[in-house]
């Protein structure tokens, strides 16, 4: 029954990381926009991994690279790293409270920060400005109300942590 109630959710949820990444911001706030969608991906391979995984990840991605016209598969490499190693440390970030799987998920878009610009490195295309590496610590502060959002709507009610 629960499932039912709550199968909505996941793609609700990457629709919405989709049009927040699409939402324009002022130029000022750009280098600060975390990227929503591996917050959201983050957020199901931990909470529902036998209906997210790597392929899925992966999807996403190319459904990223066609809506923000990027690179088609660079957003689909950086999922699916992220996708990797969470799946690789699940069991253990799963019972970190909150405020250690923020740091966890700080260093995770840190590491998607790397391989972007290790990306543009092996295209030879312009160097990243260095704003570029501010969007993971708005991740991080994100975290917790991103994850308490979801986890709601998925279970119906609050979960303490």
């Amino acid at each position: 029954m629960r499932t039912q109630r709550s199968s909505w959710v996941l793609p609700l949820s990457i629709v919405i990381a989709l049009l927040l990444g699409l939402l324009p911001l002022p130029e000022l706030l750009a280098p600060l926009r975390p990227y929503w969608l591996a917050l959201v991906v983050a957020y199901w391979v931990i909470e529902d991994p036998n209906r997210v995984g790597l392929g899925f990840a992966f999807i996403v991605g190319l459904v990223a690279d066609l809506s923000f016209g990027s690179l088609l598969g660079e957003q689909a490499l950086r999922l699916v790293v992220m996708a990797f190693i969470l799946q690789r440390f699940r069991a253990r970030l799963r019972f970190f409270p909150l405020s250690q799987q923020a740091l966890a998920i700080g260093g995770l878009l840190l590491n998607d920060r790397i391989v972007t610009a290790a990306i543009h490195v092996a295209l030879a295309q312009p160097t990243l400005p260095a704003a570029f590496w501010l969007a993971p610590v708005a991740g991080m502060l994100l975290w917790a109300p991103v994850f308490l959002l979801l986890d709601a709507l998925r279970l119906g009610g609050w979960r303490g942590r």
